[in-house]
């Protein structure tokens, strides 16, 4: 017996074309953003939006949350470029919030590219994929989190020293933020032009030591 009912067709992707990864020789030339996974103590699923900037592989963003559909993906851009600036580019992978329409409308208006990798080469995200890893190890496998608004404020504490303390071989061992400052191009009487997290960074209810220090947030 049939049934009369239409069967389902397999969305197909665009061809996506192999491009260089390149590193820019300015900041805000392109950005690379992606997705993890993490849990709570209470088993609850959490998901983080991860945005660097390639030039000096600045952790420009750490967006925390149980559901981060892509109209949050393009509220946590707009809030980020009204601080730093507009890229030229955004890499991606085939993820559904990064191919829905709302990002690409968004984009599209606001003139950045978006610069998709071929599914299921993630090598071709390779920066944002390296600090993912470090992310990891670094952060999630090292502490148990009770709550949401804990790992955020955890996070934004972690990120500062991530970009302010931690130097890379990839930056000829200088941090993210000395790296800016020494190589990017920055009108040096006026730094303000340019700003970065750190920069607009709260510290009210938080205290921060060294990277080899223990930190405590409220």
């Amino acid at each position: 017996m049939k049934l009369n009912l239409r069967s389902k067709r397999k969305k197909r992707l665009p061809a996506r074309v192999k491009k260089p990864l390149l590193r820019p020789v300015y900041p805000n030339v392109t950005w690379s953003m992606d997705f993890m996974h993490n849990t709570l103590e209470d088993g609850k699923s959490v998901r983080s939006l991860n945005i660097i900037d390639d030039f000096n592989r600045e952790i420009l963003n750490i967006t925390i949350d149980t559901s981060l559909p892509s109209a949050r993906v393009v509220s946590e851009l707009e809030q980020l470029i009204d601080w730093r600036g507009k890229p030229e580019r955004i890499r991606v992978d085939n993820g559904p919030e990064f191919i829905a329409g709302k990002l690409k409308d968004w984009c599209s208006k606001n003139r950045i590219v978006i610069q998709y990798i071929q599914p299921g080469k993630p090598t071709q995200n390779s920066l944002v994929e390296r600090f993912n890893r470090t992310f990891r190890t670094e952060f999630l496998d090292v502490y148990l989190f009770e709550k949401i608004r804990q790992m955020r404020n955890y996070s934004e504490i972690w990120m500062w020293m991530y970009n302010n303390e931690q130097p890379h071989s990839a930056l000829q061992y200088l941090t993210p933020r000395g790296f800016l400052l020494k190589y990017g191009k920055l009108n040096q009487g006026n730094i303000e032009e340019f700003p970065t997290f750190q920069q607009n960074f709260n510290n009210d209810n938080k205290e921060l030591l060294t990277k080899n220090s223990t930190f405590e947030c409220a």
